[in-house]
């Protein structure tokens, strides 16, 4: 882990929003392994309730749910500020460092305009559950905009990530795909 924090650390130089968006983004690393544990945690009370005392769970599967998803959604950030999605460098590898960082413009361009449009559709789908005061259909009846919050807070930190990892290759405070100039 050493390895991938000063690697990341190395990738906002001295510009301050690049030094924000990173701390963004590891406090949302923070915060979606904090739910992580809390998830287990109550998985945990769940066997304990349902096979040692013999009880019913009401609110437990449900929460475990929300939990894991909202982690996901919010760590996206923090996950691509390490760079640790799921990454195949076969043609900016046999391009040069010219065509490496166009490459590069286009594919986080893409990669933001495609996180904006789920940003949107994200906002819109928690407002509409915040403004209809939607509940689920299950005993504990959660106020869905809750977990719902999710989606725009884990898609905007992801697109301001992604806006950030363009401004450094522009900047030139960051190398295209991290790779070597060819």
């Amino acid at each position: 882990m050493a390895g991938h924090s000063s690697a990341a650390i190395s990738h906002t130089g001295d510009n301050p929003f690049l030094k924000f968006v990173a701390a963004a983004s590891t406090l949302a690393g923070w915060f979606a392994a904090a739910m992580i544990v809390a998830a287990i945690v109550i998985t945990c009370q769940m066997i304990f309730v349902r096979f040692v005392l013999n009880g019913s769970t009401i609110w437990q599967t449900e929460a475990v749910v929300y939990l894991v998803v909202a982690a996901t959604l919010i760590g996206l950030s923090y996950v691509q500020r390490l760079r640790g999605h799921v990454n195949v460098d076969l043609i900016p590898l046999s391009l040069g460092s010219r065509a490496r960082f166009f490459l590069a413009i286009v594919t986080l361009t893409l990669s933001a305009s495609i996180v904006a449009v789920m940003l949107w559709h994200g906002f819109e789908y928690w407002y509409l559950a915040w403004d209809k005061g939607w509940r689920s259909d299950t005993i504990w009846g959660v106020r869905l905009w809750i977990p719902y919050l999710s989606l725009p807070v884990g898609f905007g930190l992801f697109l301001l990530q992604l806006v950030a990892d363009l401004v450094a290759v522009i900047l030139k405070i960051d190398r295209p795909f991290g790779l070597e100039d060819a």
